[in-house]
């Protein structure tokens, strides 16, 4: 029973893993099977490198290329759906929300205005998550969504992102898309500082 049972492992590998021409040889010399079925593994290996089972490459291409194009998990929004959803810039410019459009001086804070009224901050993770590289630690705690749902500021929301390539990212892929029927207006936030030098510009002149 002992020898038996790995017998048929043995044999469920042959049948997987195994060029047609080798199960012949094997029935010849069937005491042979667990040295035939090492020497295929380290052919397969050799062969493939990694030791892949798939030979076709095609189809391994694809999948590649679909992660390329999200390189992020699927709980987040894809490229393919933001650029679904976003205005083209002939449709932006027919909007007044977009008429006077700066996208400010980079940084890594984005402002966001134009929400809907049922816009929730998991609706705007949704999107902007997929700029976050969730696995580490210091992008998970500067990744900040402030989404402003009283008074003057209603519709509107801060988002902190990592670095400013994060942010540029994300204001270039996400201005113009279009979230409970309304486009949002993605811009660099501004920082208090600027504002401040600004004005001290002024009192000089």
């Amino acid at each position: 029973d002992v020898f038996e049972q790995p017998h048929h492992v043995g044999h469920k590998k042959i049948e997987f893993h195994i060029t047609t021409d080798i199960p012949s040889v094997l029935q010849i010399n069937s005491e042979k099977d667990e040295k035939n079925d090492l020497y295929a593994a380290t052919e397969e290996i050799n062969n493939t490198g990694f030791g892949r089972i798939f030979p076709a490459p095609s189809s391994n291409d694809k999948m590649e290329t679909e992660e390329e194009d999200d390189e992020i998990p699927s709980e987040f929004i894809s490229r393919k759906d933001l650029e679904k959803n976003r205005l083209s810039r002939e449709e932006m410019e027919k909007f007044s929300v977009f008429k006077n459009y700066e996208p400010g001086d980079p940084n890594c804070r984005i402002y966001v205005k134009n929400l809907a009224k049922q816009v929730q901050e998991k609706d705007l993770k949704f999107i902007f998550g997929r700029y976050i590289d969730f696995q580490s630690e210091v992008e998970r705690n500067m990744f900040d969504i402030r989404l402003m749902k009283e008074g003057r500021m209603k519709g509107q929301a801060f988002i902190g992102l990592p670095n400013e390539k994060a942010a540029a990212k994300a204001l270039k892929e996400a201005n113009g898309y279009v979230l409970f029927e309304k486009p949002m207006v993605v811009q660099f936030a501004r920082s208090a500082r600027p504002k401040q030098d600004a004005n001290e510009g002024k009192r000089k002149k």
